[in-house]
């Protein structure tokens, strides 16, 4: 395992965060993060723009792949044949930020089973209040980037992800939002080289589509702000 190199999939997120800080400390090699984007070039559900995701993977010093994703390019396709084109590049598992869903565990492994890949989960079955407590004592800065309204209310788009967040969270919702409460964009940290700056907007709702899905979100609109071009 010491120095295997690896790709993570990454959302943009906390638990992208903490799955890629785990790994190295597993002792991996992490040589690139690949992240799907919509056509509206946009990073999949997180909805963060592209601009903003490249800062990021610059602040962090890391490779970025892109794999756009639409209605004539669906994500299985698209995925494939990215990891396929890592593969090729010396990668052999690729490491996700997932943590207790076992459905999306399963259809993962037996994606990636069928391009010579193995997948790896760091953070699997690690208790979200633990893990998210983790995050935020560790110094890690993340924003909410949008929230399930059939979850939690529109307002809570566009907070910081902190201890005054979890304490207020609704019983029910998860404190890492695993069930899909609310996405994040992490912007500081340990791994990063600079703070990636931004300007917030008010939240709306907006209902986009992924490839056979509909999501009804508040969404926040980070913006990337001018004085973030640096490092």
């Amino acid at each position: 395992m010491s120095g295997d190199p690896i790709a993570i999939s990454w959302s943009s997120g906390k638990d992208s965060m903490l799955a890629l800080a785990r790994a190295r400390e597993l002792g991996y090699e992490v040589v690139s993060l690949v992240t799907v984007v919509r056509d509206d070039r946009r990073v999949s559900v997180h909805g963060v723009r592209r601009e903003l995701l490249r800062r990021q993977a610059d602040a962090l010093g890391l490779p970025l792949r892109e794999v756009l994703v639409n209605a004539s390019n669906p994500y299985e396709k698209a995925v494939s044949a990215a990891l396929a084109d890592e593969r090729s590049n010396g990668v052999a598992k690729v490491c996700y930020g997932d943590l207790f869903l076992g459905d999306i565990k399963k259809w993962r492994d037996e994606l990636h089973r069928k391009i010579g890949l193995e997948c790896i989960y760091p953070l699997w079955e690690r208790d979200t209040q633990s893990l998210a407590e983790e995050f935020i004592s560790s110094g890690r800065k993340a924003i909410l980037t949008c929230v399930n309204t059939k979850q939690l209310d529109m307002g809570y788009a566009g907070r910081a992800y902190d201890s005054r967040l979890l304490s207020e969270l609704p019983e029910g919702v998860d404190p890492c939002g695993e069930n899909g409460e609310f996405h994040t964009f992490v912007h500081d940290g340990p791994e990063f080289r600079f703070p990636v700056s931004f300007e917030v907007s008010k939240p709306v709702i907006r209902e986009f589509d992924d490839p056979g899905h509909r999501f009804t979100f508040g969404f926040c609109d980070l913006r990337p702000a001018v004085e973030a071009a640096k490092g």
